[in-house]
């Protein structure tokens, strides 16, 4: 870990209302910045890669006959917590700094920022969960993918190799699809650094050496963008070669708003599903709530799912406190780029214990369930399927049945450049959009399993 001392980034920098592909009509006046947030909201709600998040598992199967969440309605309670978050701390500040408001007039929307942020947050994940991303990834390091090495060049492999859905929200955001106008979404610029959270290039998101050792945040396609956003914020760099920035601030309540949602959200499903039991469920919780008239509550109330709904809805409620309390209180580290940790990680015991053992819980006996680990596997054999006819086909045009198969990538995907790179792109723009539903069943009619209807 680097032990250098960074300068402090400010927040008059860092809240921006500009609009990327926009930025000719940037208006500095706070007065009219003010409601620029909540139209970065109000874009996402309504965009198709939004919707489509309807039908992307987001950890059981879909669809089953009990519901469970999906991508969408996940993305949708992160948003409703990230919002909370920012507006607590905006409280603080306000009630701890006189003239707060005169001096940092756009501090009021930090709860806009990190809802937008958080609607977004998932948008770049592929069909099948995480496994969707193993699967694009796995075809270039273990199939016929790894044909292709040669012909792009060492970091351009490294996107290919470590498939990341954080970098491919940022590039659905920010990326000019053809027919689609330059910077479609045109987000702000602080909101689309708030969905970074690994702000970093993937040679250094997969290297130990680094900071950032598990994920990365932009492609090589988007890397002059990400920069353009950061220099403009005014973020921290941390390094040149591979580019690695230090976090935007928002980015931590981002995360702190996915982290609450899928632990606590995760244990409700499992228990509608019977994986666990009602019981299992209310031992952990009730330590989150550490409410002493909690039981007594709960003895009035008569049907078990309620009882998880009282219980969750009370967990939520102190972990945003625990963690809206810390990203105040630890405001001088995490503008200075030295707080390396996600905020649950560093909140006060007895919760912090509890999240983790939460988490144990949870890979044992949720995401390591027999539907959970076939979905996996199913998103293996589909996705690499798909990319094991659309990528060869994409990039040598030349049979019938290439061009065929071409023909079903819509254009918006298809690019003007030549090179091997950005043809991929295309594949995996087109692939790793589809919904669960849309990828098994294009499977099954281009594999011949299932012959498809002129409808």
């Amino acid at each position: 870990m680097p032990t250098a001392k960074y300068d402090m980034m400010v927040w008059e920098k860092l809240l921006s209302a500009k609009r990327w592909g926009s930025e000719e009509k940037y208006n500095s006046d706070p007065a009219e910045a003010r409601s620029e947030f909540q139209r970065d909201y109000d874009r996402l709600i309504f965009s198709s890669p939004f919707r489509r998040l309807q039908n992307k598992t987001q950890v059981f199967p879909l669809p089953g006959s009990v519901f469970v969440h999906n991508r969408l309605t996940h993305s949708l309670e992160v948003a409703s917590v990230g919002r909370s978050l920012g507006r607590i701390f905006y409280n603080k500040l306000k009630s701890n700094e006189s003239g707060v408001d005169d001096r940092l007039p756009l501090i009021s929307e930090i709860g806009n920022i990190v809802a937008a942020a958080c609607l977004a947050h998932d948008l770049g994940n592929p069909a099948f969960g995480h496994s969707g991303e193993a699967a694009i990834s796995h075809y270039f390091t273990d199939d016929a993918g790894q044909d292709f090495k040669d012909k792009v060049t060492e970091a351009q492999w490294a996107d290919l190799t470590h498939f990341e859905g954080n970098a491919n929200a940022f590039r659905i955001l920010t990326h000019p699809y053809a027919g689609k106008g330059y910077g479609s979404f045109a987000l702000t610029y602080s909101t689309l650094a708030a969905i970074a959270k690994y702000p970093c290039e993937s040679l250094a998101g997969h290297n130990k050496s680094k900071i950032y050792t598990k994920k990365y945040g932009f492609f090589q396609s988007e890397q002059s963008g990400f920069q353009k956003i950061a220099e403009d914020l005014g973020m921290n760099k941390a390094g040149d070669s591979p580019l690695i920035y230090k976090r935007h601030p928002l980015v931590y309540l981002v995360e702190a708003a996915d982290d609450i949602c899928y632990n606590i959200i995760d244990l409700e499903d499992a228990h509608r599903l019977k994986i666990l039991s009602y019981h299992e469920v209310e031992r952990l919780l009730l330590k989150l709530c550490n409410d002493p008239k909690m039981p007594g509550r709960l003895e009035e109330i008569e049907d078990d799912d309620a009882k998880i709904s009282l219980l969750r809805a009370k967990s939520i409620s102190i972990l945003i406190s625990q963690c809206s309390e810390l990203f105040y209180n630890e405001q001088e580290a995490i503008l200075s780029g030295e707080f390396n940790h996600s905020l649950i990680d560093r909140i006060e015991e007895p919760y912090r214990s509890v999240m983790k053992e939460i988490e144990q819980i949870s890979i044992k006996k949720i995401y390591n369930y027999s539907s959970v680990v076939q979905i996996e596997v199913a998103g293996y054999k589909v996705m690499g399927g798909l990319l094991e006819e659309f990528i060869p086909a994409y990039l040598n045009n030349q049979s019938h049945y290439s061009k065929k198969l071409v023909e079903l990538i819509p254009k918006q995907f298809i690019t003007s450049k030549t090179d091997e790179y950005s043809k991929i792109q295309t594949v995996l723009d087109f692939v790793s959009g589809m919904t669960d539903l849309y990828a098994v069943e294009l499977f099954r009619k281009i594999k011949g399993i299932s012959f498809p209807s002129i409808a």
